[in-house]
């Protein structure tokens, strides 16, 4: 008698969240003596806390594979912290619920909080002996898991951004005397995704690009916005979200993991640059497309989204838990990966920033870092749209 498993989605979405979903649901498909049931836990964690439980068997087999091109998450997110002790009333939750269920398999696919999750379930489980596996699938824009080379979801983004960036670019330069575009691109404390725009050509990227991991000199920024602007008739910048410079930032949301609330540092950089220069200025804030861009998803990125989560299964088959499946790269060209199982323990919480060596200026990156990213937004997923409008799957979310 074969035992249920639980998937689980937790943090920030991205444009293959769900493909990671759709390569647990194909996989376990295929061992129907081993695994009895596919469930889904609704708004992550909180599914197994307050028994908000789907079946997964019972989605349409069209929905399933619509998933591979559905930003969001599907089966609902959250942000929600789980207790540090193992004897907390919530922990007696999770436990009925997964019981309840026979659950023997549990999949926790996020970022560094939801690899939080993934660690204290792992412990939960083994403390109390239960035969329960618990493995870990990465997830997020932000790049920022150690160890793993590169993270599910990073590299559509990334491609997302890139693309975008260069549109908007091309756009501001039509002008003989234009503005001061500053386009603030997610990252809180590592700049990966807001140093993509690096591998746009010249004549198509902006003029200074600013990264958290880097200083910000408020009069060495002006000084230099205002020179390029007096020589080009246009200025355009591209941030980070997370970048340090004095702003009002009282009124920000905490979430459970005490992470302020970011944004509004395109709005802020660009009020200071009309006050102080006196330049007409248009701030640009790429928010939630740069992870909901399935179109523009890189074929890379589904690939290893499937990958991932088969080899998290495979290994959670044979016994393995408290993991998380990295990705190892063998080569950059040509490119070529493989997947390694490493302690959750060793990468919860741990935030990974941008190398010195890839790091080249405030206009630039090196060439290693151009060497490092280009393989990953390469390919496109043929993306099925009804009307002009791109398909998405909505579960119908059969509650248990």
């Amino acid at each position: 008698m074969g035992k249920a498993l639980v998937y689980i989605q937790s943090g920030g979405p991205t444009a293959v969240i769900n493909t990671s979903l759709y390569g647990v649901i194909k996989e376990a498909k295929k061992h129907p003596d081993e695994i009895s049931a596919i469930y889904g836990s609704l708004n992550g964690i909180e599914g197994l806390i307050d028994n908000k439980i789907i079946d997964l068997n019972k989605e349409k087999d069209e929905t399933i594979e619509l998933l591979q091109q559905t930003p969001g998450a599907a089966l609902g997110t959250t942000r929600y912290k789980l207790p540090k002790d193992i004897k907390d009333p919530i922990y007696q939750k999770i436990l009925c619920t997964v019981q309840k269920y026979n659950i023997g398999y549990i999949f926790v696919n996020g970022g560094n909080d939801s690899m939080d999750t993934c660690h204290k379930l792992s412990v939960l489980c083994k403390e109390l002996k239960l035969d329960i596996k618990v493995m870990g699938i990465p997830k997020t824009i932000d790049n920022d898991l150690a160890v793993t080379d590169h993270c599910v979801g990073f590299p559509s983004a990334a491609k997302s951004v890139i693309n975008n960036v260069k549109q908007i670019c091309t756009d501001a330069r039509c002008y003989k005397r234009g503005k001061v575009f500053i386009i603030e691109i997610m990252g809180r404390n590592a700049g990966w995704l807001a140093a993509s725009v690096d591998l746009l050509p010249a004549g198509s990227r902006p003029d200074y690009m600013y990264l958290p991991e880097n200083s910000f000199n408020m009069e060495q920024f002006l000084k230099d916005v205002k020179e390029t602007y007096d020589r080009k008739g246009h200025c355009i910048v591209s941030i980070s979200e997370g970048i340090h410079f004095e702003r009002d930032t009282s009124a920000a949301r905490v979430d459970a993991f005490n992470h302020v609330q970011l944004g509004g540092a395109g709005d802020a950089l660009a009020k200071i640059v009309e006050d102080k220069l006196n330049l007409p200025t248009r701030s640009i804030e790429l928010s939630l497309i740069q992870r909901a861009d399935s179109i523009l998803a890189s074929k890379v990125d589904h690939d290893e989204a499937i990958a991932c989560s088969k080899v998290a299964f495979e290994s959670a088959l044979k016994g393995e838990t408290g993991k998380m499946v990295c990705i190892i790269r063998k080569s950059s060209n040509p490119y070529t990966v493989e997947y390694k199982l490493m302690d959750i323990a060793k990468i919860a919480n741990v935030e990974k920033t941008i190398p010195f060596e890839m790091i080249g200026g405030k206009t630039g990156m090196t060439d290693a870092f151009k060497k490092y990213l280009r393989p990953l937004i390469q390919g496109e997923i043929d993306v099925k749209y009804k009307d002009g409008i791109i398909e998405t799957a909505t579960l119908e979310k059969h509650l248990l």
